[in-house]
């Protein structure tokens, strides 16, 4: 399983629009959109889990395309513990 981080969503997006849009290329396990804790508002990004072997075809697909008006960013997400110094 690979988790793919999307940026630049439209403040509007779903987990279902994320669901339906990665699923034209391959099998979404399950996604969500992160939201603000005390809004309750997008915070304008989210992570869509695949099967390994569709994560580079939906990076290749996606990445930079359309999505609500925005060029959405798609890449492999990275774990918290990579990301701490």
């Amino acid at each position: 399983m690979a988790t793919l981080y999307v940026g630049n969503l439209p403040w509007s997006t779903k987990a279902d629009d994320l669901q339906e849009v990665f699923s034209q290329y391959g099998e979404v396990l399950s996604s969500r959109v992160i939201t603000d804790r005390e809004t309750g508002r997008s915070r304008g990004f989210g992570f869509v889990e695949v099967n390994d072997a569709d994560a580079e075809k939906m990076i290749a697909a996606l990445n930079g395309s359309d999505f609500g008006g925005r060029a959405i960013t798609v890449n492999e997400a990275k774990s918290r513990e990579a990301g701490q110094v």
